[in-house]
């Protein structure tokens, strides 16, 4: 099956321009929405995280769902669900039930997500961070099926490189 595809750069000089970044994706975010997010230890996948759970409304402490992989919060346009697979294999990941998650009323990060990536939806906004040094960032999206590719699209022109 062939998708629509868009891919947009997004350089962070500040933590401000990360956190602007996930803040303006958090406001796209619908139910079922997917976000998948690779990068270097310490790139900030879970700042980002952060930063759009704080978006669409989750109070209290969201923190790395490393050890418990995944974190279910309350958010108040939407519930948000927040993946760590770093230490799953894709078959103890497919185990876990996944798909309820992709596919249900809320908004899902994925850190690591390329580890699991045949699990995966096949429309997905996949985001990779790269640290530059400092507070920088560079933040390479690709937009996979037509809402995604709409949101690479859009970034393009409020700022993002193509």
């Amino acid at each position: 099956m062939q998708h629509e595809i868009s891919r947009a750069i997004w350089t962070a000089h500040t933590e401000q321009d990360t956190v602007a970044l996930a803040r303006q994706l958090a406001a796209w975010a619908r139910p079922g929405a997917l976000l998948a997010l690779d990068g270097d230890l310490g790139a900030g996948k879970t700042r980002f995280s952060q930063a759009f759970a704080e978006a669409i409304g989750v109070k209290g402490i969201v923190n790395s769902p490393t050890f418990t992989i995944i974190k279910e919060y309350e958010g108040e346009s939407l519930p948000f669900y927040h993946m760590d697979v770093y230490r799953l294999t894709p078959d103890e990941a497919d185990e876990l039930g996944l798909d309820d998650y992709f596919y249900g009323g809320g908004a899902t990060i994925v850190e690591w997500a390329s580890l699991i990536r045949e699990l995966l939806p096949d429309e997905r906004l996949e985001l990779y961070i790269e640290h530059l040094g400092g507070e920088s960032r560079r933040i390479a999206l690709t937009g996979i099926g037509a809402t995604y590719a709409g949101w690479c699209d859009a970034l393009k022109k409020i700022g993002a490189d193509e």
